[in-house]
């Protein structure tokens, strides 16, 4: 809604302040979008790479991922891992980010020190 103000700084701001750091161009990403729609080809491809061009910065937009099949696979896996109890795929040797309760990946409701609110803590075992 109009009354709740968006997250700041602005992307058309932001450029100013990255022009005035000495940056000679930018690469952006829409990383809270997974697709181009209205918002993110008018805010960045439109108003975004107009004003980078004003300034004199070089402007490039990494792709979303759309439709691209590798992410729909992603996400069924995700899904899978959580409803279906398939094992978690470890992709190096970092740990994973997040609490855990009993040794398990953050469940929904979860309150980030590792405890699990009462009203769920008979769906996690």
């Amino acid at each position: 809604p109009a009354s709740v103000p968006w997250l700041e700084p602005d992307i058309v701001d932001h450029l100013e302040s990255v022009k005035g750091l000495g940056a000679s161009g930018v690469v952006v990403c829409p990383i809270g979008f997974v697709s181009d729609h209205l918002e993110v080809i008018w805010d960045l491809d439109t108003e975004a790479r107009e004003r980078a061009g004003e300034l004199g910065l070089g402007f490039a937009r990494a792709v979303s991922v759309g439709a691209d099949a590798r992410f729909a696979e992603l996400v069924v896996e995700l899904v899978r891992e959580q409803i279906e109890g398939v094992s978690v795929r470890g992709l190096s040797g970092l740990p994973v980010v997040g609490c855990s309760v009993n040794g398990r990946a953050c469940v929904p409701g979860c309150d980030s020190t590792g405890h699990v609110p009462t009203a769920q803590a008979s769906n996690t075992n």
